[in-house]
């Protein structure tokens, strides 16, 4: 059972039933023991990091995300829910994640293009990883986003698009996945990165 993590923070039932496409059993929770007997979790989001936080807070899930993430069990985060694995962002200020990935989440600036980032891009691959395994540069995702991370080491980047610069498209650091598009909205290439995140938590 794969917990989807319910912080009133968009997005849970796309993510839900493209998990069931692939053979997955999701439930959308924001109970600390489903969570805690889940396989995985995934940390789905859209909107504005701050109110993300604020909503993981209020719902007292931190802890169990820290918890959980010691243990070893793998926690995916998707579009914001990857941006919140990171150690801060400077959204509308400056605001704590959580920290499970050094560096930090900034504005694109660079002149002339269009923010937010809306669009389908082709995945470079930066370093070897079974959340990759059958995906190449000829494989385009859907991302939607106005701000991007800045990992302190670039070794956690699994897979970047470009976009003015590097955007890293796939993190993982240990047990902890992100992921800044939507695989839930990639069709075939997104089946078959969630795919492979079945297969990493078989």
């Amino acid at each position: 059972m794969i917990a989807i993590v319910d912080y009133d923070v968009g997005n849970l039932k796309n993510v839900y039933t493209a998990l069931g496409d692939v053979g997955l059993s999701g439930t959308i929770t924001r109970d600390k023991k489903a969570l805690d007997a889940a396989d995985a979790i995934i940390l789905p989001g859209v909107g504005a990091f701050s109110d993300a936080m604020d909503n993981l807070r209020k719902f007292d899930l931190i802890d169990t995300l820290n918890d959980n993430v010691q243990k070893g069990k793998i926690l995916m985060g998707i579009c914001l829910g990857m941006q919140l694995l990171f150690d801060k962002s400077y959204e509308d200020g400056e605001f704590s994640g959580l920290s499970y990935i050094p560096g930090e989440i900034i504005k694109f600036n660079a002149p002339g293009i269009k923010i937010p980032h809306m669009g389908w891009n082709n995945l470079v691959i930066n370093r070897a990883s079974p959340l990759v395994k059958n995906i190449g540069t000829e494989d385009y995702v859907y991302f939607v986003h106005s701000y991007y991370a800045k990992p302190d080491n670039f070794d956690d980047v699994v897979a970047y698009a470009e976009y003015s610069v590097k955007v890293p498209a796939i993190v993982k650091k240990d047990n902890v996945i992100g992921m800044q598009f939507h695989p839930e909205k990639s069709s075939n290439v997104g089946f078959q990165l969630l795919t492979n995140f079945k297969e990493m938590i078989s």
